[in-house]
């Protein structure tokens, strides 16, 4: 298997086209992935690539979409897909059986031509997360399955917010005790991990409230991955519950606790005070 280039490309929940046909990946926030896949890939093109899971490797394609001004997509899209008969698709539902099956009986139950989303439950959520590796062609795909959720959601009951934050921010060799050493999360930490590395890259090291780069002058970047809706609660390490911000005001949102009003991009504080993002480019 090549070697990972410790890229992260993508989180997707699972759903029934994962296990059919394939996936959409958005460009517009994974910076790193974006300048591969132009590189690699120019629009329209589609490409054979190899896949990586569980360290056995499966055929699959890669394609381009073009902009399509009637759907109003300013940003390419790339779309991975494979066939429901191919060793991938087959190799992916049994990875996640718990979500496959789930939505494969609440398939059987729906009417006939019926495309109608099947909501997940979250006892049932399970996720794929996606890396690039040294080659363009070749990515690896590892998956966390509902059990290592649920290890997690036992871990963190009754961490404070602040604290995780700082033991999932920890490289690898940089603890030795904790959360960090717990094997049933792992994935989900190194997954965190690159999806705020990935938001940092997105904002050039600035923060979102006040736009500052923290100590570019002594030739160094300073600053940290938020979660808008408190991990520890939520669960959730999607990019678009992910905020980046200079270490001054990730102090300040942990110690006031100011609610997010996601619909005016505001932070409003119990004071009264209101702070608006001044850089965002994925919320």
């Amino acid at each position: 298997m090549p070697e990972l280039g410790e890229c992260y490309v993508y989180q997707k929940q699972t759903d029934w086209s994962l296990f059919q046909y394939g996936f959409a990946i958005p460009l517009q926030y994974q910076v790193v992935f974006s300048g591969i896949a132009h590189r690699f890939l120019q629009r329209g093109e589609s490409k054979a690539i190899r896949v990586y899971l569980n360290g056995k490797r499966y055929d699959a394609k890669i394609k381009n979409l073009n902009i399509d001004e009637r759907h109003k997509r300013q940003t390419d899209i790339l779309q991975v897909r494979y066939t429901a008969g191919s060793d991938l698709a087959m190799a992916l539902r049994s990875c996640f059986a718990r979500s496959y099956q789930y939505l494969y009986s609440a398939k059987m139950q729906q009417s006939s031509g019926s495309k109608k989303h099947i909501l997940v439950p979250e006892e049932y959520k399970e996720y794929l997360a996606i890396y690039t590796t040294v080659e363009d062609d070749s990515y690896v795909f590892e998956a966390i399955l509902s059990d290592e959720v649920s290890a997690l959601k036992q871990i963190v009951s009754g961490k404070q917010e602040r604290t995780l934050e700082t033991e999932f921010d920890f490289n690898d060799q940089d603890a030795d005790a904790g959360i960090v050493t717990d094997q049933r999360i792992v994935k989900i930490r190194k997954l965190n991990r690159k999806i705020g590395e990935n938001l940092k890259l997105l904002y050039g090291y600035r923060c979102q409230l006040c736009g500052q780069i923290i100590g570019e002058e002594f030739g160094s970047h300073i600053v940290e991955a938020h979660h808008i809706d408190y991990f520890v609660n939520s669960m959730n390490n999607d990019a678009s519950n992910q905020m980046i911000v200079c270490p001054n005001h990730h102090s300040i949102i942990h110690d006031a606790n100011p609610v997010f009003d996601r619909h005016r991009l505001i932070y409003l504080y119990a004071n009264g005070f209101e702070q608006g993002l001044v850089l965002n480019k994925h919320l």
